[in-house]
């Protein structure tokens, strides 16, 4: 009996030194993005998620943050995230999603959210949820949506009604909504990296583009155009996405304190993200060179949303039509 009992005494021991070894194996989190600079709304976010994870969970997690595509551009990033092993997480645009689900189509569609308010209330309600787990099956799961912010347009001429959109080359995300929408203006659409934009604008391979005034101001895009115009349109958000494989792999404490930490961060920059875009609004307005910024009347927005409207019955039985009516009851 006594033999027994220091064998499973042993056993316990080197189970129990087993665990603090694993335990004191620090976990790194390779978080990628293709967002260049520090000051955009993604680049804030991911950075204050890894600064505080490596703060508060000290010798357990570290996150590494790779911006500017500098380890994977979106489409591949999804590909390796369903791997697992060489990027674990990432942000990438809504519009990214096509190629696992085309449910995410619903933030393409133009005009359906009247302002960012009621775009976080679709995303925190029952179906913006559902949203998040629909790529489980693909082996990738959403934790949260991050905002950049609502879109304008700019061309190299002014644009106010819809019509003066006839016959542009729009730059626009890998959507097939968004090449609907210019095409109900009468404009042709270039799916384009958001990297070639600035090239594509400054040389003529593209006449206008649609962008948050953040990605408008830190790349640049307002000093190859004749101005920009306040539409508030649409809007350019993120999924903060994870690796199924390496997120259930993690101990659920480990995973509880980062969705803690993730939804802090969240809630926070989120809020900031509206203010970080007027406030490049503004730095736009200030450039004596180039500070053309339109508003438009709300006649005007009544015509370019009857342009575009349309497009939502197009892909209708592809996004279903309870969740359009779930977004526009969110307006309320």
């Amino acid at each position: 009996m006594r033999i027994v009992k220091t064998a499973v005494a042993a056993a316990v021991a080197f189970s129990l030194m087993g665990a603090v070894s694993a335990q004191a194996e620090e976990i790194v989190i390779k978080f990628s993005h293709v967002t260049g600079g520090s000051t955009h709304p993604k680049a804030v976010a991911a950075n204050e998620f890894a600064k505080r994870v490596n703060e508060q969970m000290k010798g357990k997690v570290r996150v590494e943050v790779f911006g500017a595509g500098s380890l994977f551009n979106d489409d591949d990033l999804l590909i390796e995230l369903i791997k697992g092993k060489s990027v674990q997480m990432g942000s990438p645009s809504l519009s990214k999603f096509e190629s696992i689900t085309k449910k995410f189509r619903i933030f393409d569609l133009p005009f359906l959210f009247d302002d960012i308010n009621a775009v976080n209330r679709f995303q925190k309600s029952e179906h913006g949820q559902t949203l998040l787990r629909s790529m489980e099956k693909k082996g990738i799961l959403g934790l949260t949506f991050w905002h950049n912010g609502m879109k304008q347009m700019s061309a190299n001429k002014p644009l106010v009604m819809p019509s003066d959109a006839k016959g542009l080359k729009f730059r626009v995300q890998q959507s097939d909504v968004l090449v609907a929408q210019m095409e109900a203006l009468g404009a042709s659409a270039q799916k384009m990296a958001f990297k070639e934009v600035y090239g594509a604008l400054q040389t003529g391979v593209v006449d206008a583009q649609e962008n948050t005034w953040s990605n408008i101001y830190s790349k640049k895009f307002y000093q190859v155009q004749d101005g920009v115009t306040e539409t508030n349109h649409g809007i350019i958000d993120y999924a903060v996405i994870v690796s199924k494989r390496f997120w259930s792999g993690l101990p659920a404490d480990i995973r509880t304190e980062l969705e803690t930490i993730l939804t802090q961060v969240t809630d926070e920059r989120n809020k900031l993200s509206y203010e970080l875009n007027q406030a490049n609004k503004a730095k736009i307005m200030a450039d004596q060179n180039h500070n053309v910024v339109r508003q438009l009347t709300a006649e005007q927005r009544a015509a370019w949303k009857a342009a575009m409207k349309p497009v939502w019955a197009k892909f209708e039985d592809q996004i279903g039509k309870d969740l359009i009516a779930a977004a526009v009851a969110s307006n309320n």
